[in-house]
């Protein structure tokens, strides 16, 4: 057990002297050492961390304030309005606001025929070297020619944990919470629960 450590659970460089001046404080003799006390705290602090991510649900957590699609809107316009929330993933919903799909950049980038790129620049430069935007072949496609379907959804009262799992299992950033007919009720992303879960932890 290293005298500092850097990388604690809570992201605090916790030194043996705060150790020791913390031990003062507890009446009586504790026969424990610095090193004993650091290893059980962090074992403790990453099992609460455990215990808060099975407890919140994703209805405490999603975000309600979702920017959704048509299935017949026009894929510009879902650039664009990605564009402005600043998000990289939208869900589809149908006339009666059941999640029928999600699109995300990733799509985007499949169907114009290019690969993930490094950044923003390596793009450009893939605009730039070729005879057109890569973009273009795909104007006038709509929603539902690049959503990938069936969407993953969850519902309300899913553990955070089990959509953490979910989304690693998948290879996705976010996924839609839906009521029992489908419809749409919010959105979970991993920043989502990565807050939570460290909000909680910390509080």
């Amino acid at each position: 057990m290293p005298d500092n450590v850097k990388d604690f659970p809570t992201g605090i460089d916790l030194k043996d002297e705060d150790i020791y001046e913390a031990m003062q404080g507890i009446p009586g003799y504790l026969d424990i050492t610095s090193g004993d006390f650091k290893e059980l705290y962090s074992l403790a602090y990453r099992r609460a961390l455990e215990r808060l991510s099975r407890a919140v649900t994703a209805a405490e957590i999603m975000t309600t304030d979702v920017v959704a699609v048509k299935p017949g809107t026009p894929v510009a316009e879902v650039a664009a309005a990605m564009g402005r929330r600043g998000v990289s993933g939208v869900p589809v919903v149908n006339a009666g606001h059941k999640v029928v799909g999600v699109i995300s950049e990733k799509d985007f980038l499949s169907r114009m025929g290019v690969k993930e790129p490094r950044n923003f620049m390596s793009l450009v430069a893939g605009c730039l070297l070729t005879k057109g935007c890569v973009a273009l072949p795909i104007k006038r496609a709509l929603a539902a020619d690049l959503m990938t379907s069936p969407a993953v959804t969850v519902a309300p009262d899913t553990p955070v944990r089990d959509i953490a799992a979910l989304l690693t299992q998948k290879g996705i950033n976010r996924v839609a919470v839906t009521d029992p007919a489908g419809r749409l009720l919010g959105l979970v992303c991993r920043g989502d629960i990565v807050k939570a879960t460290m909000g909680r932890g910390a509080s």
